[in-house]
C-alpha cells in the first residue's frame, strides 16, 4: 500500500479529513444533485443564522409549550 505524507500546513490551516472513496463519491452525488438557492433564500438562512448568533430564537421546548403540546 503506498504511504503519502500530508504537511502540516494544510492540517493545521485547512484540515484534513480521511473518508473513504464510496462515501466521498456518495457525498459527491448529493451536493452535484442538490438544488440551488434562490438570493431571497440565501438572504433568508443569512438572516436566520443571524438571528441565532444573537439568541434571538425559540427552543423547541419552548415552542411545544407556547402549543400547549
Amino acid at each position: 500500500m503506498p504511504t503519502i505524507t500530508i504537511p502540516k500546513k494544510i492540517i493545521q490551516k485547512d484540515g484534513f479529513v480521511k473518508v473513504p472513496k464510496a462515501e466521498y463519491e456518495k457525498l459527491v452525488r448529493f451536493w452535484v444533485s442538490a438544488e440551488r438557492l434562490t438570493t431571497r433564500e440565501k438572504r433568508a438562512v443569512e438572516n436566520g443564522l443571524k438571528e441565532i448568533a444573537g439568541g434571538e430564537y425559540y427552543s423547541s421546548k419552548e415552542v411545544r409549550h407556547e402549543l400547549g403540546l
